[in-house]
């Protein structure tokens, strides 16, 4: 598809969907709901199962690069998350762009456009010395078996001192994205005693009370051969043509590490989509709910708490967000689009997508439309508390922008 057909009437998005108006911010705008998209709409590839909290379904981005973009096209996220956009985007052959405040980010996204050879990272763990009775500058004893928090602790250091040599190459970053990812969780693939699913890590008070309910001790996990299976699992059914996509996606792309309302490292007019979800007030706490990847990756969680875009009321969010659209509006092409995830917050009683559409259009955007992806909810919604029309994100709720040419 060449680029410059893609303009498109938000009509053309809403098969299958109702249509009502609402009025934002003394904007009239179309509102289309319906199902737009399931998880059961082109399974989405192994390599997105990096768990990472509050990021949306492949299917998601998708939709929208799908519809607006054409191959070779620049497609951005300025909320990059685990990086559910620009892996989607690769393999559609488009080109990437992705980034975060958060520096996770960057070690859970980057990796995996670069795919090694299983038998490599066997040989590289292999190779990486592992010292017995090693323990942690803090107290992990309530997620790890000795021997286990000894082989985490030697691996750590190992990745540490490769990247302060700048000797870190892309085996040593594809075992930290893995290892990252393994560190605790509810089943045998993770290298903790059962806890919380991967994208939250709680606090050792909280797990020690959870080894008391439950009656149980850490076991001992070797770490070398879950990262191994993670690393299988990842790659399965990926093969050459979308290795091929991820690997140009990944040599020609950016991968950035900053605040979204200053990104000059994009070149002007440069996007033909920004396909993102900002975080939603303070509804998910992410240095806290990453405290133990920090440690493993040396990064001080107290310092990016104060970075990260999570703000406590709607008037600091609407202000965050306004400076991010102004430098979106820079970055998009004319006849470009913003794809703009948001939800319900507060129960309900705050739907961002009404209070975003303003904020577009003074940076200079037109809104388009609305569209409300509605979804059944996951045994991990549940889990969070979060339940239709209760509280928490109901609804993918999607603003529509587009820059005129």
């Amino acid at each position: 598809m060449d680029s410059a057909g893609c303009r498109v009437d938000p009509a053309d998005l809403r098969t299958g969907s109702s249509k009502d108006w609402v009025e934002a911010g003394g904007i009239l705008i179309p509102r289309y709901t319906g199902e737009f998209w399931t998880s059961g709409q082109r399974k989405g590839s192994p390599i997105h199962e990096i768990s990472y909290r509050a990021c949306f379904k492949p299917q998601l981005p998708r939709f929208f690069i799908s519809r607006l973009t054409g191959r070779g096209d620049r497609v951005y996220d300025p909320f990059g998350g685990r990086g559910t956009t620009v892996i989607e985007a690769a393999l559609l052959g488009r080109r990437v762009i992705a980034n975060d405040t958060n520096p996770l980010s960057r070690i859970l996204t980057r990796p995996r456009f670069f795919f090694p050879d299983a038998a490599d990272v066997r040989e590289r763990l292999t190779a990486i010395p592992s010292v017995p009775g090693a323990r942690a500058d803090i107290d992990l004893s309530m997620f790890y078996h000795r021997d286990t928090e000894a082989e985490i602790v030697s691996l750590r250091t190992y990745l540490m001192d490769r990247q302060e040599s700048g000797e870190e190459d892309d085996l040593d970053a594809w075992i930290r994205m893995v290892a990252t990812n393994r560190l605790t969780g509810h089943s045998s693939g993770f290298f903790s005693v059962y806890t919380l699913p991967p994208n939250q890590a709680i606090s050792p008070e909280r797990q020690e009370r959870i080894n008391r309910r439950r009656n149980q001790v850490p076991p001992y996990r070797d770490i070398r051969e879950l990262i191994l299976r993670k690393t299988r699992s990842l790659m399965k059914r990926v093969g050459p043509h979308d290795r091929n996509l991820l690997n140009t996606a990944g040599n020609e792309g950016l991968f950035l590490t900053g605040d979204s309302r200053n990104t000059a490292a994009i070149p002007g007019e440069s996007v033909r989509l920004t396909v993102t979800s900002p975080p939603f007030l303070d509804t998910v706490q992410y240095a806290k709910d990453n405290w133990l990847r920090c440690w493993f990756n040396g990064i001080d969680a107290a310092e990016i708490e104060g970075n990260l875009t999570v703000t406590r009321s709607l008037g600091e969010w609407c202000g965050v967000m306004a400076g991010t659209f102004r430098e979106l509006f820079r970055v998009t092409a004319p006849g470009g689009y913003v794809a703009f995830e948001v939800g319900e917050v507060r129960k309900g009683r705050i739907r961002l997508d009404e209070h975003i559409v303003p904020v577009g259009d003074a940076a200079g955007f037109l809104p388009l439309a609305i569209l409300v992806n509605l979804q059944k909810f996951t045994k991990t919604s549940h889990i969070w508390g979060i339940g239709n029309n209760d509280s928490g994100t109901n609804t993918n709720r999607i603003v529509l922008f587009r820059k005129e040419e």
